[in-house]
């Protein structure tokens, strides 16, 4: 694949960017007509579910995105449950690529009103808002698993725009956010209740749900009692995760939650549960994301970092 070669000349001698008027718009844009959206990385099951949302929702594709080192195809088809496809080029991206810079830097020229959507891997994430910052690129993230501060720093010494979430389904963040300010207001109602929390994802997720971590934060303002984030239950084989009432079918995609609160006396419980199968709900708030960061950035705000908080109170979403 000509995307793997390495020298001088690079973007001249082996790649011309497309240009829209190049290629076949599949629909319109339900967002303004200049928006272009770059997807880095796929083949990975996050970016693809949000390829394939911002596709049926008529967001122009840049044709081509970046991927991890030595991907098994250099090409990948989004297809839309509408029928809409499109193939997307792939590209090493930034950590592995020398050339990665001077590459976004030629699409951006091509594209200058993109947004770029990172769903890669937690090691290329500094690397990578190095590079978005670098050349300009506002950008939505969803990728987990990164240390907060240090994405904070590499993003501050730009002057570019973005979304950065570790949860981006906008009904779990709206959850979120009442139960912080429930315990805010409430702090000690549920004094000496005991908190039970059990979390349950594909056998690959290895580490505790940050979500899980979240809403304990919250839940523990209000019992008033210390909770472990190894006090999680983490349900990770798929008989046990099946027996929690996982479907079959979504055993390699999932998340449910359960939290309980108990009395002393076992009289009274409350219990909170957030159940999700698949990734479209992670996928849809991406989008929504993007819709919000082109709306914003437009009137070119102080600010420049903002959240799936920021999307909720916008109301950006569809």
């Amino acid at each position: 694949c000509s995307y793997k070669y390495r020298r001088t000349g690079f973007l001249r001698d082996r790649y011309t960017i497309p240009s829209l008027q190049s290629r076949t718009v599949l629909y319109n844009s339900v967002i303004d007509d200049d928006l272009t959206i770059m997807i880095n990385g796929l083949p990975g099951l996050m970016a693809a579910e949000t390829a394939k949302v911002c596709l049926e929702r008529g967001y122009k594709l840049i044709p081509m995105g970046f991927t991890g080192k030595d991907p098994p195809e250099y090409t990948y088809t989004v297809i839309g449950s509408n029928g809409k496809s499109q193939q997307l080029q792939l590209i090493e991206g930034p950590g592995v690529n020398n050339d990665a810079s001077a590459i976004l830097s030629s699409i951006k020229n091509s594209y200058p009103n993109c947004i770029l959507i990172d769903y890669t891997h937690p090691s290329a994430v500094l690397s990578n808002i190095a590079c978005y910052v670098e050349n300009n690129c506002d950008f939505v993230m969803g990728t987990t698993g990164v240390d907060a501060p240090a994405m904070k720093k590499e993003f501050e010494s730009g002057s570019n725009y973005a979304v950065i979430a570790p949860n981006m389904a906008k009904q779990i963040v709206a959850l979120q956010y009442a139960l912080d300010q429930m315990s805010n207001r409430f702090p000690n109602s549920y004094k000496n209740y005991k908190l039970k929390v059990t979390e349950s994802h594909q056998s690959s997720k290895a580490d505790t749900s940050g979500t899980a971590k979240a809403i304990v934060s919250h839940l523990t303002k209000l019992n008033g009692e210390s909770f472990q984030v190894d006090e999680i239950e983490k349900i990770r084989t798929p008989e046990a995760q099946i027996a929690f009432g996982v479907p079959s079918d979504a055993l390699g995609g999932h998340a449910f939650h359960t939290y309980s609160l108990t009395s002393e006396d076992g009289s009274v419980s409350f219990e909170l549960q957030h159940n999700v199968c698949g990734r479209r709900i992670y996928a849809e708030g991406t989008a929504d994301a993007v819709m919000f960061l082109d709306s914003i950035r437009r009137s070119h705000p102080e600010k420049r970092l903002y959240n799936m908080i920021d999307v909720l109170e916008a109301g950006g979403m569809n």
